[in-house]
């Protein structure tokens, strides 16, 4: 029946009623005194008591039926702006807000609408050009060589299938690393002077800092800025290339200027989502059986940078978490140890944020192997549900599921409850939350850990 009236007349009923309750609230007060011979303490008290009793129970109702839905139906606008979930405005909730919850809906649909159509177009390009890109791996794949290409900075802008098999045998290949991060500096930075002079290209022996790879190559200087390495890779039988896609992003040709990571606009920052599975759900008692990790660079998940490894603990997996994760003993025999293991992890994900969701539990696992590891895990760290509730609130599920489906992001049956298939899923509702958090005015790392500390009762900061 209320469906019916005007969302003015609505509010204005509200009141009507605060002020009708207040007034039976006084007059059933001061008939309660009278009859007890105390009609002004005695009434005073009840008629606090009652009407403060009946003023929250309104705004129940107002909160319930008014302020709530209003919420809900911003953050799904917002979803829709950003193209992240379908049209459409949950009428039901808002059946109580007049024409308000119909406009959004018209609005959110014709929205989507063009996006849509948008979305056609770039989609056609983007085929186009992945149909070129395969076609240039499978060149590329040919030549027995390997390229990659570094910025003034000396960092990694582009790299081929025969550069990531060279940098696997030392470390996970990423964008933007330095090549110092892979070789032993002295090498690259005599080079580098050479360079300074009138010399085009120069001889250069690189090597990991065990000497146990070693390879040729040649250091060019680009006309256009930055530097090619041409490494010519040794008959050694470990060069099989395996299918992978041509790694790049000439945006990082421009390098950054660096500033206080408070200060980083959330677009700059490179960051590793990543995952656990384990032993069970004690830091303190149980151990790490699997990582997994994928990194975000200028937003969008870099293809074919992960890092997927089983993980062997110091003792039997308990049949009740192999129920979960479908991780037996005999999958872990002969897996890198914790150590090991941490090491790589640590590698990937240097000068980057690591992002989890519910991050205490993964990185008090990896604090508690620091010392084995021999690293200090002192990354900075965002949860996504924090970064959930910044954005849709406190009130909101917070659940790795229940985050991904509000935000459109498909988690595979078979890929739930594996360390990559949940990095994977953080990583990209990580990415669908970037857009998210800027339009809520949240553009630095330092006003978004503002913002997340202001929910720190649903889960420990990590931020120092």
């Amino acid at each position: 029946m209320l469906t019916l009236l005007s969302l003015r007349l609505r509010i204005f009923l509200f009141f009507c009623l605060l002020a009708l309750g207040g007034a039976a609230v006084a007059v059933g007060a001061i008939w309660f005194g009278v009859s007890r011979g105390d009609p002004f303490l005695t009434s005073i008290l009840i008629f606090i008591f009652l009407n403060t009793g009946l003023i929250l129970g309104i705004w129940l109702l107002f909160d319930e039926n008014v302020a709530k839905p209003i919420l809900n139906m911003s953050a799904q606008l917002r979803l829709h702006a950003h193209a992240l979930a379908g049209a459409g405005v949950d009428m039901e909730e808002g059946r109580y807000l007049g024409d308000l919850a119909p406009a959004a809906d018209a609005l959110s649909a014709r929205a989507l609408e063009a996006q849509h159509e948008a979305d056609e177009r770039v989609a056609a390009e983007t085929e186009r050009l992945a149909a070129e890109r395969a076609r240039l791996t499978a060149i590329l794949s040919d030549i027995p060589m390997a390229v990659i290409l570094l910025n003034d900075a000396e960092e990694i802008v582009l790299y081929d299938s025969q550069a990531a098999q060279a940098l696997s045998r030392i470390a996970p290949p990423r964008l933007k690393a330095r090549l110092t991060d892979y070789f032993d500096p002295a090498p690259i930075a005599a080079a580098m002077q050479a360079l300074q002079g009138e010399a085009y290209d120069v001889a250069l022996r690189l090597s990991d800092a065990a000497q146990t790879h070693v390879f040729h190559a040649r250091l060019k200087a680009q006309t256009d800025g930055g530097y090619m390495v041409v490494m010519d890779l040794p008959e050694d039988g470990e060069n099989a290339i395996s299918a992978r896609p041509l790694v790049y992003d000439f945006d990082l040709l421009i390098a950054e200027t660096s500033n206080e990571l408070a200060d980083t606009p959330l677009d700059a920052l490179c960051y590793v989502a990543f995952d656990t599975e384990t032993t069970g759900l004690s830091v303190e008692a149980d151990d790490i059986i699997q990582i997994g990790a994928v990194r975000v660079l200028r937003g969008r998940m870099v293809e074919g940078e992960t890092v997927d490894t089983y993980v062997g603990p110091d003792r039997p997996i308990p049949p009740a978490s192999t129920k979960i994760h479908k991780i037996t003993d005999a999958d872990v025999t002969g897996a890198p140890d914790i150590a090991s293991a941490g090491r790589m992890l640590s590698h990937f994900a240097h000068d980057a944020v690591l992002v989890a969701h519910n991050a205490p539990f993964d990185i008090g696992l990896l604090r508690k192997s620091a010392t084995k590891m021999g690293v200090e895990w002192t990354h900075p760290v965002l949860d996504t549900v924090l970064l959930s509730a910044v954005v849709f609130g406190t009130n909101a599920e917070h659940s790795l599921d229940a985050l991904c489906d509000r935000l459109g992001v498909e988690i595979a049956e078979d890929r739930r409850h594996t360390a990559l298939g949940d990095a994977e899923a953080t990583a990209k509702a990580l990415v669908c939350l970037l857009p998210l958090l800027k339009a809520r005015g949240v553009e630095t790392f330092g006003q978004l850990i503002e913002q997340t500390r202001k929910h720190g009762r649903l889960l420990q900061d990590l931020n120092g």
